[in-house]
């Protein structure tokens, strides 16, 4: 239903695809800046270089970039409103850039100043996105579990922005709060808060239309996102407590607990969901959704290793593990899962637009052959980083960073064929055949 008449509520083509091509291009440069990190890797313990680098390169750069470009576009699509200020959809992205490179040099080159510009472009590129983002969540209808994860995303990322400034003073020689309780906070608002509840939300929304699917039942979906959103409460009031206390540790338990069961409500209606379809099989994206979800599975397990074998100190390296396992594993694969499809039905979209009454399908659209690359080679980086990360080796983790660098220029190869197959089919459009 809510596809009826999107062609009328579509931004211009190069709002969205410039969000998108620069998440792809933050994907590869997060390998290149964990490879020039590698000398730091035994070592480094969460302070300024280039793992830092790599790391907000991955959550900022890539996953972020990613979720702004698709909730500008999609949301205004499935709430069936139309876009809200289109120019200042474009001007957001010429902020965020410059923002987020600096950011990220900042961090690799240990400049805290450099950082504190960047952070201050990308904090006030996120405020507007987030009000964005709440008018469109507003203005919702008949979508109650769409709009809850929404909110929960809203709030989340209020607490990312005053947690980031409170980091990135921290970095500059004004402390505004603990920094083990500003940084707990701020992962759990970025990974399970931001991303999290927006990939969960949006899959009720997206997985049905690539599968032809009627979307889950609501209150699956409100019972699935109250979890999440309660086990972010609890991981936020464990924040700010002494780490080895039994409160602390009663909470994070909890937390782990209720994340579980809010991820097999999830997990449970999207297989249900698959497996009533009329497009049961999902070929590579079907397959990245199940490394996704299986990782967000083992992401709760190695947590929980590392809570019960360090309560309150150093759970290396299942904490990392953790960290892996959630970004690369849950929240990279499905977003790879998703943008290989939603990219070419994008630019099908924009071509009707333009072609008349016979625009190229997205599978038209679509280059096979770097997608199969790109697939190989994220599992084989994911599987090398998580034995660097065991054996803290430098010649693991530049063995990762070639295969993930391989797959992130995979992936922007099919994003450069997208580009380029649109583009001819408009000047077709203009110039005749």
């Amino acid at each position: 239903m809510f596809l009826a008449g999107a062609g009328g509520r579509l931004l211009p083509a190069s709002v969205p695809f410039r969000w998108f091509g620069a998440a792809a291009v933050f994907h590869a440069l997060a390998w290149l800046a964990l490879a020039a990190g590698a000398s730091q890797w035994a070592d480094w313990n969460g302070g300024l270089g280039w793992p830092l680098a790599a790391l907000h390169l991955v959550t900022l750069g890539t996953l972020v970039t990613s979720a702004i470009g698709a909730s500008l576009q999609l949301l205004p699509v499935a709430t069936r409103q139309p876009v809200r200020w289109p120019r200042l959809a474009a001007l957001l992205w010429w902020l965020y850039l410059p923002g987020m490179v600096l950011l990220a040099a900042g961090m690799g080159w240990t400049r805290p100043a450099w950082m504190a510009a960047g952070a201050a472009l990308l904090i006030a590129v996120l405020a507007v996105w987030g009000v964005l983002l709440a008018l469109n969540l507003r203005g919702a209808r008949g979508m109650p579990g769409v709009v809850l994860h929404g909110w929960g995303a809203v709030v989340s990322l209020l607490v990312l922005i005053t947690t980031a400034a409170a980091l990135v003073a921290l970095w500059n020689g004004v402390p505004l709060a603990p920094r083990d309780g500003a940084r707990a906070l701020h992962g759990a608002a970025g990974v399970l808060g931001v991303m999290g509840l927006l990939v969960l939300g949006l899959s009720t929304i997206l997985l049905p239309m690539f599968a032809l699917a009627p979307v889950p039942e609501e209150g699956v979906q409100l019972r699935s996102g109250a979890a999440a959103c309660a086990a972010l409460l609890l991981m936020a009031a464990a924040a700010f407590l002494p780490a080895a206390s039994e409160a602390t540790l009663a909470l994070r338990w909890a937390a782990l607990l209720t994340a579980a069961g809010a991820l097999a409500l999830h997990v449970r209606a999207m297989r249900r969901l698959l497996a009533d379809g009329m497009r049961s099989d999902l070929g590579r994206s079907g397959r990245l959704f199940h490394i996704g979800w299986a990782s967000a599975a083992l992401a709760l397990v190695f947590a929980a290793i590392g809570l019960a074998r360090a309560p309150g100190g150093d759970s290396a390296p299942w904490g990392a593990l953790a960290v892996l396992a959630a970004l690369g594993g849950w929240l990279l694969s499905s977003l790879f899962g998703v943008l290989q499809r939603i990219l070419p039905f994008l630019a099908s979209l924009h071509a009707a637009r333009t072609a008349g009454r016979r625009p190229p399908t997205p599978s038209a659209l679509t280059a096979e052959a770097p997608l199969r690359v790109h697939e190989v080679a994220h599992v084989a980086a994911l599987l090398l980083l998580a034995v660097a990360l065991v054996t803290r080796s430098p010649a693991w983790l530049l063995a990762a960073t070639a295969c993930g660098l391989a797959g992130a220029l995979a992936f922007l190869g099919f994003f450069g064929v997208l580009l380029l197959r649109l583009r001819r089919v408009s000047r077709t459009h203009v110039t005749g055949p």
